[in-house]
């Protein structure tokens, strides 16, 4: 089977072009304009003036600094001041991603990756003034790779055809979002293993500031994001310092039910410093070290790892990713309990249905997709190793919940599940025994019609593909997105559902059943699709199953 990368299948949902901007003063009768006629509009920030572009009924601003340097003296720190400018600035480019490698980010006429990466992007019908809601996004890619621009979560449709306001944030991502020194560098850097996610509190502080001149609802904030984005959103979601800054939630195929400990973050730092041969006392080294070298320094540390490892050595999982410091992060965001901060605060979470054949598809083993469709003793050999004497009960119970079900397809639907999906409930289940502010669960469930590269089976719904579909991007079609007519009645009802949401904190739509909230009694599950449905309690034997082997926990 060929390996495709998440870039190739993400590019191919784009929906817009680049396009040069020249600015041509004077023309369209005296405004000034880009080189396809667009009109270029100003807005006033809290730090000055900005310039962005109209383009078919969007403001669209990209690269807005929302806070100041992250690199020299304050890599590993909270960034300087964000200084104010005179003049305008122009916003009419996406901003400097997060250090990374160039193939990880997906935008289009996107800078090369550098470690000042704050900058955020606007997509707004009007700096009118009016109170639209605000969808605030948090990107994917784990903790390590993407940016506020990826091409298929591009803000331009949401915002034009369902009124509301979409912001996007670049922020630090692995070693430089999220190295503790906590331990080596003083009370100065306790927050240090968490400074990427304190970087988006800080997006959401310059939206409350700023976003009224845009359009938006400083009191009407909506967080959401998908993967690595969901985990970012339950981080956020039981944080105390993001609180002020948020109503509403969504957590899409990125269930973080628990972040890390300062305990094994500092393990991974002091293998660095051994690495690098810096002693504790002259950690400011660190600070020395050209950008690309750190950034390489991550594969080189996961190596050590594993000799330290194999010469009976302490182990250490290289792992940067937020982590209970104390100060920024007071609690795992979903362990023991639905987080306290957030009672009164709607949610949303849910997973697509078939996440794991985009695993499959980057480069996952694809050998369950070869059996026979009744080669469950095959199906036991394979799964055996992660569930061992489980194994046979989990496969007698999917194969009597879902008789159709090849061995191939309970294979996918076990490993997608158990991914995202047994998190999802998880969440759901104690955002309902909180007793507070409503939870909504969901499947996506529209099948692209595409096969996975090299087989005869079907994509389905991949992991990613509802970035393209609830951001209303589904015109190009190909890749994740498909060329099934459908896909146009799909994309509307996902988008449709979440702008309903963000605006009312219920989510909804005009000629879609009504969603339900969560509850332990039927628990309604809405598939969304060309044609939505409420399922009561999809699946109940499979969650049973689940939650007596302790992978769905009270």
């Amino acid at each position: 089977m060929a390996n495709f990368s998440r870039r190739d299948f993400i590019r191919a949902t784009a929906v817009c072009a680049a396009g040069s901007i020249i600015l041509l003063p004077g023309c369209g009768g005296g405004k000034e304009t880009d080189s396809h006629g667009n009109s270029l509009i100003t807005a006033k920030t809290k730090y000055g003036k900005v310039k962005g572009v109209r383009q078919e009924g969007v403001n669209i601003f990209k690269g807005i600094p929302y806070a100041g340097s992250v690199s020299g003296q304050y890599r590993f720190g909270r960034p300087a001041p964000l200084e104010p400018w005179s003049g305008v600035r122009e916003a009419l480019r996406l901003g400097t991603p997060a250090m990374q490698l160039s193939s990880t980010v997906y935008g289009i006429d996107e800078p090369e990756p550098g470690e000042d990466c704050l900058f955020l992007n606007v997509w707004t019908p009007a700096n009118d003034n009016k109170k639209r809601p605000v969808m605030f996004y948090n990107h994917g890619g784990g903790y390590a790779t993407g940016s506020g621009g990826s091409a298929g979560q591009d803000g331009a449709n949401l915002a034009r055809n369902f009124d509301v306001v979409v912001v996007e944030t670049n922020h630090r991502l692995n070693i430089f979002g999220f190295l503790y020194l906590g331990e080596v560098a003083g009370e100065e850097y306790k927050t240090s293993g968490n400074n990427g996610i304190l970087d988006i509190v800080d997006g959401l502080k310059w939206v409350n500031e700023n976003i009224a001149e845009f359009g938006g609802d400083p009191d009407n904030v909506m967080i959401w994001g998908e993967s690595g984005g969901g985990y970012k959103t339950s981080c956020l979601y039981s944080m105390p310092l993001a609180a002020p800054y948020f109503n509403k939630a969504s957590i899409e195929s990125g269930p973080g039910l628990t972040v890390g400990s300062v305990e094994a973050a500092a393990a991974t730092t002091e293998l660095l410093l051994r690495e690098l041969d810096i002693d504790k006392a002259d950690w400011r080294k660190l600070l020395e070290i050209p950008a690309q070298e750190m950034y390489g320094m991550i594969s080189l540390l996961q190596q050590a790892a594993a000799r330290e490892a194999r010469e009976g050595g302490a182990a250490v999982r290289v792992n940067f990713s937020p982590v209970i410091d104390g100060v920024a992060v007071l609690n795992h965001p979903f362990t023991p309990s639905a987080p306290e901060i957030s009672r009164e605060k709607p949610l949303i979470t849910g997973w697509c249905e078939d996440e794991y054949t985009f695993f499959v598809l980057t480069g996952g083993n694809a050998d369950a997709l070869r059996l026979g469709d009744t080669d469950y003793n095959g199906l036991e050999k394979i799964l055996e190793p992660r569930y061992g004497g489980n194994t046979k009960r989990i496969i007698e119970t999917y194969r009597k919940s879902r008789p159709e079900a090849t061995a191939a397809n309970i294979w996918v639907e076990i490993m997608s599940v158990n991914m995202m999906g047994l998190g999802s409930i998880e969440i759901a289940e104690k955002k309902v025994r909180q007793g507070g502010a409503p939870v909504y669960l969901y499947n996506f469930g529209f099948k692209n019609g595409a096969k996975l590269p090299g087989t005869d089976y079907p994509m389905g719904t991949p992991h990613a593909m509802d970035i393209a579909y609830k951001f209303n991007n589904v015109e190009a079609g190909g890749g994740f997105t498909g060329n099934r007519p459908e896909r146009f009645a799909a994309s509307h009802n996902f988008a449709e559902l979440w702008t309903t949401f963000a605006r009312t904190g219920k989510p909804g739509g005009k000629e879609l059943p009504e969603w339900r909230e969560y509850d332990l009694e039927n628990r309604p599950v809405m598939r969304i699709s060309d044609i939505c449905e409420v399922i009561n309690d999809r699946y109940p034997e499979e969650r049973l199953l689940w939650t007596e082997l302790g992978y769905i926990r009270s």
